[in-house]
């Protein structure tokens, strides 16, 4: 049970976060330029891979490139276990550390560079409610959301439409670049029995039965 003086502390530490430091291994210098989505992808995938392989998070990666440049912006991987905090998914991460590099909320405001965002995985219900308040202007994506879905994750109620949604306010989305390799990191870290962090495994019963 926390006391008086720790629950204090903790109330007015205010938060923050860390990228693990094996992140800045696997990324390219700063002047890399990037050719192609797969080639964006596989810098997802593999954050996504790394993540699992050094027990540090869930099996998902993200980053955000400069379109028009073809340079990383921001990588992202998803840091919820480790984190205490269930919004740490691989594109939150990757929108919050984006958006304070530009210091703005929006990183498709004036005179900002064209933002695309490259997931592993197809947004959450949490991330694809983000997606359109962050600012960027396309979403690349590996696996499906049935994949993510298939080993036991819990993606939230997403509407059917997401996609055509998402047109509609101008953001472009692309599906299955490297969806196989991207399978395969969410199969391979259910295989270790690693774990499923699905919130409310065990719902309470709210229709009065029990």
């Amino acid at each position: 049970m926390m006391d008086m003086a720790d629950f204090k502390e903790t109330m007015f530490s205010g938060f923050t976060f860390r990228l693990p430091g094996w992140v800045a291994s696997v990324l390219p210098e700063p002047s890399h330029v990037f050719r192609s989505d797969e080639e964006k992808m596989r810098l997802a995938v593999t954050l996504a891979e790394e993540n699992v392989r050094q027990d540090t998070g869930g099996p998902f990666g993200a980053a955000i490139f400069n379109r028009d440049s073809g340079r990383l912006i921001v990588p992202g991987v998803n840091i919820v276990i480790p984190a205490h905090w269930s919004g740490g998914h691989a594109e939150m991460v990757a929108f919050a550390l984006a958006q304070q590099l530009y210091r703005t909320h929006d990183l498709g405001g004036a005179n900002m560079p064209f933002c695309e965002l490259f997931t592993s995985t197809e947004p959450c219900a949490m991330c694809l409610g983000a997606t359109p308040w962050s600012g960027v202007r396309r979403l690349v994506c590996g696996a499906r959301d049935e994949d993510a879905r298939s080993v036991g994750f819990d993606e939230g109620p997403k509407p059917a439409d997401w996609m055509a949604a998402l047109e509609e306010r101008g953001i472009q989305v692309v599906r299955d670049v490297l969806r196989e390799e991207a399978a395969g990191v969410l199969r391979n870290y259910a295989e270790q029995g690693k774990p499923i962090y699905n919130a409310r495994q065990n719902p309470p019963d709210t229709t009065g039965k029990r």
